[in-house]
């Protein structure tokens, strides 16, 4: 099969080169997939150069997210399969830049009803992280307001878009026109440029115009993947819960804890991929949340159009386009270069 594998770590995503390696053989607990689509991630790119916090033995494949059709089935018998070769699967696990991929059952899921693998592919981090932090942590609601910040991203879009599934109001932070577009365009009432310092007022501002009573000082939740927890402190409501789920700024924040006191709110971490070792069954409630989002129609998928990454080739471009922070949405890699990978069956 034909690989993105790192023999020894680089400087950036351009290094990255694809070679041929041996495709892997059905194992007795993984199904063999073949890989439609790959999404990508920014953890894949400190992966490259050695830098992440899981760092497998070289040489090892890159890529974590993928979408695709299972080719064969775990070779042992003492259990039953869940799926059946030819289902349509999307799922995690290391070694998604590739022609075909072993995967364990419970990293897989099946592709929504007229889904399309592009968009699959970039569903299994992007989404359980947003709902799983929204609902789950932040026990978001109808009357809600929810700042939610770098709103055009993978996991801002999913917040957005779950929030208002919820039946909260959304102010989405963004730091280009387009992507505050993108923003509205899933859904969001109201875009903010974070790079105007004075955002936090802006917020307060559109608070005191629209609501009432305690909701008039600032919203209920943050939905922060970036670290502007400290900052938007200042323009929250009473009781209000501020969520943090990364540092995509690349600085951890010291947060004035006397205004967490003053104002009665919550600091809540979200860890979502600690929660099949730690609380297995909130998983499942997760994905039949999630699912039960996109049949209604209220939850879609958040893939990067605006550029086409096609072939093994383009990862390299993916993950620097990615990196460089002009993308909005789930970047996704088209694998196979078919048409019927993109076709919404």
């Amino acid at each position: 099969m034909r690989a993105v594998q790192v023999s020894e770590y680089v400087k950036g995503p351009l290094d990255l080169k694809v070679t041929e390696v041996p495709t892997p053989t059905p194992a007795a607990d993984k199904y063999l997939i073949e890989i439609h689509s790959a999404g990508t991630n920014f953890f894949d790119i400190l992966q490259i150069q050695g830098k992440y916090q899981h760092q497998p033995p070289l040489p090892w494949v890159g890529g974590a997210e993928f979408a695709g059709t299972i080719t064969a089935l775990p070779t042992s018998s003492s259990t039953t399969p869940k799926f059946k070769v030819g289902d349509r699967v999307f799922g995690a696990t290391q070694g998604a830049y590739a022609t075909h991929i072993l995967a364990p059952e419970q990293a897989l899921l099946p592709v929504p009803n007229g889904w399309s693998f592009e968009d699959a592919a970039g569903l299994f981090v992007t989404a359980p992280t947003s709902y799983g932090g929204l609902v789950q942590r932040a026990g978001v609601k109808s009357g809600d307001w929810v700042l939610v910040h770098a709103a055009a991203g993978g996991v801002g879009l999913a917040a957005v878009q779950v929030a208002k599934a919820m039946g909260a109001t959304v102010i989405a932070t963004a730091g280009t026109q387009r992507k505050r577009d993108i923003a509205r365009e899933f859904g969001a009432d109201f875009v903010i440029d974070y790079r105007d310092s004075k955002w936090p007022e802006l917020v307060k501002k559109l608070c005191k115009e629209n609501r009432k009573g305690n909701g008039t000082a600032g919203v209920d939740i943050v939905y922060d993947p970036v670290g502007m927890i400290d900052a938007s402190l200042k323009c929250v409501a009473w009781n209000a819960r501020l969520l943090v789920i990364g540092f995509a700024a690349g600085k951890i924040e010291k947060v004035a804890l006397n205004r967490v006191l003053l104002k009665n709110v919550s600091i809540v971490g979200l860890h979502w991929g600690q929660y099949a070792r730690f609380e297995t069954p909130t998983v499942g409630e997760v994905w039949k949340g999630i699912f039960d989002l996109v049949a209604q129609g209220k939850f879609r998928g958040t893939a990067f159009k605006d550029e086409s990454f096609v072939g093994l080739e383009s990862v390299p471009k993916a993950l620097a386009a990615l990196g460089e922070r002009e993308t909005w949405g789930k970047v996704v890699v088209n694998v196979t270069g078919n048409e019927k990978a993109k076709s919404k069956l």
